[in-house]
């Protein structure tokens, strides 16, 4: 993938790096390493948040330092340190070494990693046009503060809530087969919600997704923001008009606003092979979707389609390599409704035959070590799929929901409740009346074979998040999920009881 970044110079020297790794792979070979990768990160945060366009909380980070990972006696051994010199790396290495030879002892499984070709000497950046962290902080404010006079200037809105993140990730990396990459990702993201207190307390967000462009984004390049700020008063009314929903079975009518949330937890997360192999269970439990069911189990509707990407240009887990040294990929997850392909690393490949890793291997920062993360996980619009009036004409009783709420989901990605920001009763073909406290439950294989109708490439969007969590010590991950519209006959709905609220 080409460099097609633009972004100001950070803390990272590559040249000196190089010495470093240099030094890490000629002190782990001596020590009798028969792997061992390098990965120095620099890794910079920044957040501001306004209250009713008033600034409240302002604060930066950076997280910089660099990490070891080798294996010996088929074990995997870790250290890092936050100091970029020869002594601390060499500490590191003997560190690593020492740690693996320790847990060798206990290890059952000894470490395999799958072949990757060697790529030298690479750098890749993600798609930023204007670096958020060049903008003066008073540019920053002066948006969000516009933002939110222009929505307290209107009837019904009493108080706005706005913030902005912005991160930019430098990451070099180095291993013992001769790979040597250097990135610089960039990623963003702007929220807002609007606000009625009157008798009932009522909350709208802005639906723009977080995004791996530059600050060009907030100022309209891939989202209209003006158009949505235009829109936030009347949805916001329609809340306050809601009343309780019905409770029953019901089509419904998942925008992609919201259907990401449902793909991410019982897709994305259902589809990680540590889950599979039972790595992964402490924190956010397994998964049904064992490694044996690939090519057979009927996932969904012959119109589900679920593609893994590592490429999609503004997408949040987009790289160029991965922690391992793996050339980013595309590759089906799930293929006219039948299981196709799980996520994995070099590790993990290799324990169910695979010959190469499509590389999910992550770590948060230097503080951890990589370990088996989400790429961006998509549902493939209809390419002359129907649009949402479209979809909406096809419905007799249904429920139209759109934007982001709350979820839960049992320990092995089967048994669900969601809600979402905005509920809309349609009848007979037409939106109707506002709904309250809508909850939907579902069995996950039930939810995605109920899909009847997907939208074309007019009602897709990329959407996501920013804070992804797995692992103990938990670890944070930004991730994206293009999504269309889409019709699911028959789910069962609940009435939470919850007015307003957000």
């Amino acid at each position: 993938m080409p460099d097609t970044g633009r972004v100001s110079g950070g803390g990272l020297d590559p040249v000196a790096l190089r010495e470093l790794a240099d030094t890490a792979k000629l002190r782990g070979a001596a020590l009798g390493a028969t792997s061992l990768d390098f990965r120095a990160e620099c890794v910079r945060t920044h957040r501001l948040s306004l209250s009713d366009g008033e600034l409240e909380d302002i604060g930066e980070s950076e997280d910089t330092g660099f990490a070891v990972r080798v294996v010996r006696h088929g074990t995997w051994g870790w250290a890092g340190d936050c100091e970029l010199t020869v002594a601390a790396v060499d500490r590191a290495v003997r560190d690593a070494v020492s740690l693996a030879e320790t847990l060798s002892t206990a290890n059952r499984r000894p470490v395999a990693l799958v072949e990757e070709p060697v790529h030298h000497d690479l750098e890749w950046a993600s798609p930023c046009r204007v670096d958020p962290f060049t903008v003066p902080v008073a540019e920053r404010i002066g948006l969000l503060a516009d933002w939110s006079r222009t929505l307290l200037a209107q009837p019904g809105v009493d108080h706005v809530e706005t913030s902005v993140t912005q991160v930019r990730e430098e990451k070099f990396y180095a291993d013992s087969a001769g790979t040597t990459t250097f990135q610089r990702r960039v990623r963003i993201h702007p929220e807002l919600t609007a606000m009625s207190t009157g008798r009932r307390h009522v909350g709208v967000r802005m639906t723009a997704p977080p995004t791996a462009r530059g600050w060009e984004y907030l100022r309209g390049d891939g989202w209209d923001f003006d158009a949505e700020l235009r829109a936030l008063p009347g949805l916001l009314a329609e809340k306050r008009a809601a009343r309780p929903v019905r409770p029953g079975r019901y089509d419904l009518l998942v925008d992609s606003t919201h259907l990401w949330m449902p793909l991410h937890e019982s897709i994305g997360h259902a589809t990680e092979l540590d889950r599979a192999l039972g790595d992964e269970a402490a924190f956010a439990g397994g998964t049904f979707a064992t490694p044996d069911l690939i090519g057979t189990l009927r996932y969904g509707s012959p119109l589900l389609n679920v593609t893994g990407d590592r490429t999609d240009p503004y997408g949040l887990a987009t790289v160029g390599y991965d922690d391992e040294g793996v050339r980013a990929q595309s590759w089906s997850l799930i293929s006219d409704g039948i299981l196709t392909g799980c996520q994995t690393d070099r590790h993990t490949a290799g324990r169910i035959g695979l010959r190469r890793s499509n590389g999910c291997a992550f770590a948060e920062s230097a503080r951890f070590a990589p370990m088996q993360r989400m790429p961006n996980v998509s549902l493939t619009p209809a390419p002359d799929g129907p649009g949402l009036d479209e979809l909406i004409a096809g419905i007799d009783d249904g429920i139209y929901l759109a934007g982001e709420g709350s979820y839960s989901i049992d320990m092995q990605r089967r048994n669900f409740q969601f809600t979402a920001d905005r509920a809309r009763r349609i009848h007979r073909g037409r939106l109707a009346e506002p709904l309250d406290g809508v909850a939907y439950q579902a069995d996950t294989l039930e939810f995605w074979r109920a899909m009847e109708a997907v939208g074309g490439p007019e009602t897709y969007v990329l959407n996501g998040a920013l804070d992804c969590g797995k692992g103990q010590p938990g670890q944070l991950a930004p991730v994206s999920h293009g999504a269309p519209a889409a019709v699911f006959a028959g789910i069962q709905v609940l009435d939470t009881g919850q007015e307003g609220g957000l």
